[in-house]
């Protein structure tokens, strides 16, 4: 028998989404992966949290909400408002830790159309219209007669719902002149996107009305919200085109690559399917519908989590009315309700949008920026390989006297040893490389190196340093071959600094890449005894990186990427050994020779006298 409870109006405050299953025992594999510390919705005391509706317009990551059909809710004199309103108010408290941008509703959001359901979802809805929330609705055939299409006329749905709502919206693009189409552009991850919202039957001209909007934003991805599309008879199976989804594929859809994600609702159970459309990119087509699950589907909602970074949509099911009561005790069906994780719910897909978007909204590359612009206060040393193809001798373009000479290991050809190249790590202000040819068994290849007296090889940085290179490692990179070879490294031994601890055959001054493609600084401080070593982490081949090493006349933090590595210790250390010897880039010396040539790519490389901020650094925008 079916545990029973009176059900209240909303949600109650208090507790995480994480604490509140573990309250209710709920907690285990039926919900595994919930968020350890998303807030809760509530019934009291919302409007005073809520805040102002302010989306992280830059951040990479951002979330896209989903209500589909809500019939049930709203169905002539069964008016039951409530998990609607707790959902719009989970939104508003969510919206900040989820960077939440936009809410699409897919349509049925009534079950007969009539002015007094209407009435109910009006003073719902209004909760998002206070706080300035970007929403979307399309009708369903519930919300019109079923039978019309986008030239209906007038209708309870359109009183409510018509272009007059979104008047004041400023994600609100326009309207189809029927009114039952429409467009809203939103910014995240530093870019515009589209939500074109189409009515349940759009005709010809609507259309035309919706190739013309995506036409006027050709930069624009585009997410398209209709309320039948695809479908699915059972649970796990792929999903196919109704007539009417067909329909609009081979009228819109196809023919469209700015669209690259559908939405519908209509027909039960969830399910996606990939398309490939004319011009050969993936659109991704997804039905979510929850009616006919328990309380009409709970006014169940699906979160898209865009992530630009990892180029995936994270995609997660819950009901935020079941979920903010948990605390409480649930009845026996509504444990079930609280978050789906089936792999129709629950799901990721993968997409490089840069690639998907190239066709319409191409990435610029980077232009190249002069060298004049790198020479910042502090430069003691620059080195680029743009303006010249040169291999022979690289100029420091600081002027300073710091030029670099190749030197050809014994054995290798001095034409592939070291070569030039015009690749380039993409926001690299010097848009070529040096392409060195290392390896270890036996030694061949080739490095560059300060001549005797460069200003460089006597300078300590007692007062700071940074050490800045953009490199890449090619694909058939061996750690036992190539590893432990050096980026930048500097002649003279521990020993012969009079530094006996740890291992004296090292070099006074090095950063290398380890065995498992982890960057290494290791250095001997002028005071300490020991080495200290900053560790980046294991960096995949075929990537251009981007290191930077930073003292600040105490302390060396290692940045890849810009981004802080784990492994920096805090030992305090000042300025760097010096025997006065040259520096060296791509060789590496151990014992007393040279003992490793770097196998891969370096670009640009620069050395500052003082602690730069990672806006400072090479790759810095």
């Amino acid at each position: 028998m079916c545990d029973t409870h009176h059900i209240p109006d909303g949600p109650q405050l208090g507790l995480s989404r994480r604490s509140m299953l573990v309250g209710a025992g709920l907690a285990g594999a039926a919900v595994a992966g919930l968020a350890a510390t998303a807030p809760t919705a509530s019934a009291a005391g919302a409007e005073g949290r809520e805040g102002t509706w302010r989306p992280d317009t830059d951040d990479s990551r951002f979330t896209m909400v989903v209500m589909p059909d809500t019939q049930f809710l709203f169905d002539g004199a069964s008016i039951h408002p409530a998990p609607v309103e707790a959902t719009f108010r989970y939104l508003l408290e969510q919206a900040e830790d989820e960077n939440i941008v936009f809410l699409a509703h897919l349509g049925d959001i009534t079950q007969n159309g009539q002015a007094s359901e209407f009435a109910s979802v009006d003073k719902a809805f209004r909760v998002l219209d206070r706080k300035g929330v970007p929403y979307s609705v399309v009708a369903g055939n519930h919300d019109i007669g079923s039978s019309t299409d986008d030239t209906r006329g007038d209708s309870p749905y359109l009183d409510v719902f018509g272009p007059h709502r979104f008047r004041h919206a400023p994600a609100f693009g326009g309207a189809s002149p029927g009114g039952y189409n429409t467009y809203h552009l939103f910014r995240a991850a530093g870019r515009e996107w589209m939500v074109l919202s189409l009515d349940w039957r759009p005709s010809p001209v609507g259309i035309a009305w919706a190739k013309d909007v995506i036409a006027r934003h050709p930069g624009t991805p585009v997410i398209l919200t209709t309320h039948e599309l695809v479908y699915a008879d059972t649970y796990g199976d792929e999903a196919r085109f109704s007539d009417h989804g067909q329909e609009l594929w081979d009228e819109l859809i196809n023919s469209t690559d700015q669209i690259f994600l559908t939405l519908n609702g209509h027909y039960w159970p969830p399910a996606r399917t990939t398309r490939a459309n004319a011009a050969g990119n993936d659109t991704h087509l997804h039905i979510t519908n929850y009616q006919d699950r328990y309380y009409g589907g709970a006014a169940m909602i699906r979160l898209y989590h865009f992530d630009l970074a990892r180029n995936t949509i994270d995609v997660e099911t819950l009901s935020p009315w079941i979920l903010g009561r948990v605390g409480e005790g649930l009845n026996a069906l509504e444990r079930e309700e609280v978050e789906l994780t089936g792999p129709q719910d629950r799901f990721s897909v993968g997409i490089d949008f840069e690639e998907r978007f190239a066709g319409f909204a191409p990435v610029r590359a980077r232009p190249s920026r002069p060298a004049s612009r790198m020479l910042i206060p502090g430069t003691v040393a620059y080195w680029r390989f743009d303006a010249s193809r040169d291999t022979d001798r690289v100029r420091d373009l600081t002027g300073r006297g710091n030029d670099l000479t190749k030197v050809v290991a014994p054995g290798s050809d001095p034409a592939t040893a070291l070569t030039w190249c015009a690749e380039h790590h993409p926001d690299q202000p010097g848009h070529a490389s040096l392409y060195f040819a290392g390896d270890k068994t036996p030694l061949r290849g080739a490095h560059l190196t300060t001549g005797a007296h460069a200003p460089l090889n006597s300078a300590t940085f007692r007062r700071g340093y940074t050490f800045e290179a953009f490199f890449k490692l090619p694909g058939d990179w061996d750690d036992g071959r190539n590893g432990w070879a050096a980026l930048i490294s500097r002649w003279g031994l521990a020993r012969e600094a009079g530094k006996l601890k740890n291992d004296p055959d090292e070099p006074v001054a090095t950063l290398s890449l380890s065995g498992g493609r982890e960057l290494q600084w290791c250095v001997y401080p002028q005071d300490l005894d020991e080495s200290v070593s900053n560790w980046g982490h294991s960096l995949p081949l075929d990537t251009w990186w981007h290191v930077a090493v930073v003292n600040d006349g105490h302390h060396t933090i290692m940045y890849v990427d810009g981004c802080p590595v784990a492994r920096n210790p805090s030992t305090r250390n000042t300025g760097l050994t010096s025997l006065g010897l040259p520096w060296l880039l791509g060789g590496y010396e151990y014992g007393g020779k040279l003992d490793q040539l770097l196998h891969g790519w370096i670009g640009d490389v620069r050395i500052s006298e003082r602690a730069l901020k990672p806006a400072e650094f090479m790759n810095a925008r």
